[in-house]
């Protein structure tokens, strides 16, 4: 039984500390990825086999053998990365809390990764082509972009176009902040996009920059991925160390239980 459950718990550490290096692996390589988020794994021991309960009397210690380790939860550190500066106007940054959102159809995406462009139309896109939602939920639109000559984006969001004949638009359409009280509940969907769907935040709580709880925008920078590439070194040793630690332990049982095979034939 013992000689099992030595097998079970190399087995369990192997599967844990693989998905513990995929999560290192992951933030790696998107140490250059705008906006993003770097993730961490915990860990937790898995059920144990009681061979004796404690009781209230003396010496009646519970004994226990646990059966390995499982992962207990994978979280994301949302706290702000650097801002670098591109000197491109429609590229915006968020200082402080908030996240942008932009609409593909009907479906709504919350995202920090404010590297826009304005297409032929006159839209404010991310590089998806997805519009970017205003202060009031509509998307940003310039009229007449083809005679645009310039666009300014203040701190509070708001989006003047300078026309060549020397007009500009009025200064209505602001960039839309959305507040997530409780980030952990955003869902990573690939393009540094999060669905916010049971964040428990619609598209109705958009509001404008630099009011409420909401962070100033930023133009022309572009926030930087919040990797750590020490700390994710390091845990990359450890990890490393941990898988091969359990893939000893299933060596060790492997011997063990070939000499019993043996001690049986003889």
């Amino acid at each position: 039984m013992a000689l099992i459950g030595t097998l079970t718990s190399g087995v369990s550490a192997l599967k844990t500390f693989s998905k513990g290096l995929e999560v290192i692996g992951n933030n790696i390589a998107n140490v250059n990825t705008t906006g993003y988020k770097s993730s961490s794994a915990s860990y937790a021991d898995s059920f144990s086999n009681t061979l004796r309960s404690a009781s209230a009397a003396a010496g009646d210690s519970a004994v226990q053998v646990g059966t390995g380790v499982q992962v207990a939860g994978i979280s994301t550190n949302f706290t702000q990365g650097s801002l670098s500066s591109t000197g491109v106007t429609t590229d915006l940054g968020i200082s402080g809390n908030g996240y942008f959102v932009v609409q593909n159809g009907t479906t709504n995406y919350a995202t920090r990764d404010g590297a826009f462009h304005f297409d032929t139309s006159g839209n404010l896109v991310n590089a998806q082509g997805y519009n970017v939602l205003s202060a009031t939920g509509t998307a940003i639109t310039v009229p007449n972009y083809s005679q645009v000559s310039s666009v300014s984006i203040s701190a509070d969001g708001t989006v003047s176009a300078f026309y060549s004949d020397g007009t500009a638009t009025d200064t209505s359409q602001k960039i839309g902040i959305l507040a997530v009280k409780d980030e952990n509940k955003l869902m990573k969907q690939g393009n540094n996009l999060y669905d916010f769907s049971s964040s428990g935040v619609t598209v109705a709580d958009l509001g404008s920059a630099d009011s409420g709880d909401r962070g100033k925008v930023q133009s022309g920078v572009l926030e930087l991925s919040n990797v750590d590439l020490t700390e994710q070194f390091s845990n990359l040793i450890t990890a490393q160390r941990s898988f091969q630690a359990g893939s000893r332990i299933i060596t060790v049982s492997d011997s063990v239980l070939e000499d019993i095979v043996n001690l049986k034939r003889s």
